[in-house]
């Protein structure tokens, strides 16, 4: 979230603090609705309809349908950022729409938190037994947990949106994470709809593979930056800016 807040051109950085403190807490909210909404969660999971033919078989499951959704959806505001950040025009923007791109990115933030937050709400409940700490104690040791969470991501989220603003390859190295992650989102819908194509069913991708790619990236990238410090880094096109000047120009 941090690295799709801190990517998007059209709102200016200065105001990001406020529109991340905003979205985390409201996703804070979310999560912890989906704890209390637990049983609709679990019913999520249960298959909505099936279908099979010659070559396809699968069992949707509102949960894949989710997730699907969030992975076409990080896939394309991704690869929007990555052309207007590289081959968008450069264009005059009204800047009247500022207080609907704020809701709408928190709107995002939110949404894109709630589909991550599936399989870990998932997760928590099954840790989490019921029997030793009753009902009252079980969604306490949650909801706590969230909240420690969100505040670690408060914390760390400002130094991080910094640094990604300032450095142009950490900013594309976060848009292609994000393409990856769409790419692992689709994927892992399919195998939760338990897609079976030409007889062989489609497994999700192990996400130690993913963690694996992005920290030997980022890794690569910060031996990269140690290596040119005296190099000036390249800009990338900011829309927010060009309108700015855009302004300017004409007073």
């Amino acid at each position: 979230m941090y690295s799709f807040l801190s990517c998007r051109p059209s709102y200016p950085p200065n105001e990001q603090g406020h529109a991340r403190t905003v979205g985390l807490l409201l996703a804070m909210l979310a999560r912890i609705g989906l704890l209390f909404g637990i049983s609709l969660l679990m019913q999520l999971t249960h298959p909505l309809f099936s279908f099979h033919t010659r070559w396809v078989d699968a069992s949707v499951t509102g949960q894949s349908i989710i997730i699907l959704a969030g992975g076409l959806f990080l896939l394309y505001k991704s690869v929007s950022e990555v052309h207007n950040k590289l081959e968008g025009e450069e264009e005059n923007i009204p800047t009247g729409n500022k207080k609907i791109s704020f809701w709408g990115i928190i709107a995002q933030i939110v949404a894109l938190d709630i589909i991550f937050s599936f399989d870990s709400v998932l997760t928590a409940v099954g840790m989490v037994s019921f029997s030793d700490f009753g009902y009252a104690g079980a969604m306490t040791i949650m909801i706590t947990a969230i909240v420690i969470a969100v505040l670690l991501m408060l914390l760390f989220s400002g130094p991080i949106s910094k640094f990604v603003n300032e450095h142009p390859t950490i900013q594309m190295l976060a848009l292609s994470f994000l393409i990856l992650i769409g790419v692992m989102l689709l994927i892992e819908a399919a195998s939760l709809a338990k897609l079976v194509v030409l007889g062989r069913e489609v497994h999700e991708i192990p996400k130690g593979y993913i963690y694996f790619a992005i920290a030997f990236s980022l890794l690569v990238e910060v031996l990269n930056m140690k290596s040119r410090k005296k190099s000036k880094p390249i800009q990338l096109r900011n829309r927010e800016l060009t309108a700015k000047q855009s302004v300017d120009k004409k007073k």
